[in-house]
């Protein structure tokens, strides 16, 4: 039987809550995994993450086999005791990176050959070595390799759509592991037509789960909206959809109303370095002058350590002093915040009341809360 198993316990229109099981827990969706790119959850110690509300984190390909390389990792018995993380853990397939970050790209019909953006030293992604890699690593779930283009190129998606569907073939024949579950990933960039076409295709082949990739990578709001709508009514109802690196609050609530069931994004840490915080009403700039006296915390409504233990006076003058422990704070922060966004959700959606539970977001929530707070 089985360690992946997933049971869809309730639906409101097209929004999802279920369960999915994998060798280190199950997780329930709808779910958000902060980003341990580096096998590190920025800031934090993996029993903050936990104490944040967390259950799942993503760890990247591309950056682990670059450094300190799979080998390392796999001689530490894999990803779990190498950082110390005791739940579930998602890698990408590297596809998004080779694409963005690596340098002196040339793609052919059986790989990328890439040069590191580390080192500047030459290396081979092919679907095969993207699976070993990550067979190596030892998450529970890993990701075909595939290839994502810029999103309004019609005869480059048209090209990529089909070198990711033989290689989402090729990943599936090569899989050695029954404790991993290999995702496939829809692309086809704004086209809907190829939306629905590579939906359809990878649905075909049969994967105990599916992403979706190409998409908050420069297109509008309503483009991406209107891909999701599509692809909900071709992928498998039976199945876990993930939305790759998509995870404002916004764009959660407005993604699990279209079916989506997992998502990730380095958002939440990224906007702690840089002083920023998320709330249940828009985001807060804490190096604000207005915060130098404000005894209140980040967010009243907030049980995380963070708000229960400080105030906005003295992140925002950990923030003011460059201090480390800012980024640590606001971190913790917001990756509660996003916990419980997507735990609110599950509820609203296992009481049927999603529509009302959107409706009420949409009306207070804002992307520049400052002048409110």
């Amino acid at each position: 039987m089985s360690e992946f198993t997933f049971d869809l316990c309730a639906q409101d229109g097209r929004g999802r809550a279920g369960t999915f099981s994998t060798p280190h827990g199950v997780l329930q969706t709808p779910i958000f995994a902060p980003v341990g790119t580096l096998a590190s959850v920025k800031a934090l110690t993996p029993d903050q993450v936990v104490g944040a509300g967390s259950t799942l984190i993503l760890a990247n390909t591309y950056h682990l086999y670059l450094r300190p390389g799979e080998g390392v990792i796999q001689e530490h018995g894999g990803l779990h005791q190498f950082m110390g993380w005791p739940g579930p853990i998602l890698t990408d397939s590297g596809g998004f990176q080779v694409f963005s970050l690596a340098e002196r790209r040339i793609v052919d019909e059986e790989g990328v050959t890439f040069r590191s953006h580390v080192d500047g030293s030459e290396h081979r992604f092919t679907p095969e070595k993207v699976v070993e890699i990550q067979e190596q690593l030892g998450a529970d779930i890993i990701m075909a390799f595939d290839e994502c283009p810029e999103p309004y190129d019609r005869a480059y998606n048209e090209a990529a759509l089909a070198r990711t569907h033989a290689w989402a073939e090729r990943c599936l024949s090569v899989k050695t592991r029954d404790d991993q579950a290999l995702f496939g990933i829809v692309q086809g960039g704004i086209f809907p037509d190829l939306r629905k076409e590579s939906a359809s295709y990878i649905a075909s082949l049969d994967f105990p789960g599916n992403a979706i990739g190409g998409l908050s990578v420069g297109e509008t709001k309503d483009e991406m909206h209107t891909i999701l709508e599509i692809i909900d009514a071709v992928l498998s109802q039976e199945k876990p959809r993930y939305l790759m690196g998509v995870g404002a609050p916004d764009d959660i609530v407005e993604c699990v109303l279209r079916g989506i069931d997992i998502f990730d994004c380095v958002l939440p840490t990224r906007m702690a370095r840089n002083h920023a915080a998320l709330t249940n009403r828009g985001r807060m700039n804490l190096r604000k002058a207005q915060y130098a006296k404000d005894l209140r915390p980040i967010d009243e409504s907030c049980s995380c350590y963070t708000c229960s233990s400080f105030s906005r006076a003295y992140v925002r003058h950990l923030c003011a002093t460059r201090e480390m422990l800012a980024g640590t704070l606001l971190s913790i922060h917001n990756i509660h915040t996003l916990m419980t966004l997507v735990s609110d959700l599950r509820e609203a959606i296992i009481d049927g009341t999603l529509e009302n539970y959107v409706d009420d977001f949409r009306v207070n929530y804002s992307k520049h809360r400052d002048a409110r707070a």
